[in-house]
């Protein structure tokens, strides 16, 4: 359970966010505002990330990722709720094949 004042989202980043460095700015960004996670790449093109931390500053990066890094073109910023979820320190993990987290 998330301490009172915190929150834990997970969002799906569609655009051109592969390639463009998005994961590296996602880990800096988010260690710089104090939050726990992770980012990927996903097989679909898309990224998904978990922020976990203090509400505001989780709020604050979802902000960021609909600009992500300057190379980078976001269309579209999914965001769900992910209570419950906590994690320890921010990460970038491999990329996930989509169709093989379905089965």
């Amino acid at each position: 359970m998330l301490p009172e004042g915190h929150k834990a989202v997970r969002l799906i980043i569609s655009g051109r966010v592969q390639g463009v460095w998005f994961r590296g700015w996602t880990v800096d960004t988010a260690q710089e505002l104090g939050l726990d996670g992770w980012v990927r790449n996903r097989a679909d093109g898309t990224v998904e990330a978990l922020l976990v931390g203090v509400e505001a500053n989780v709020e604050r990066m979802i902000g960021k990722c609909h600009e992500g890094p300057h190379l980078a073109h976001v269309t579209e910023v999914n965001v769900h709720n992910a209570m419950g979820i906590t994690a320890k320190g921010f990460i970038q993990k491999p990329t996930v094949d989509v169709e093989a987290r379905r089965t």
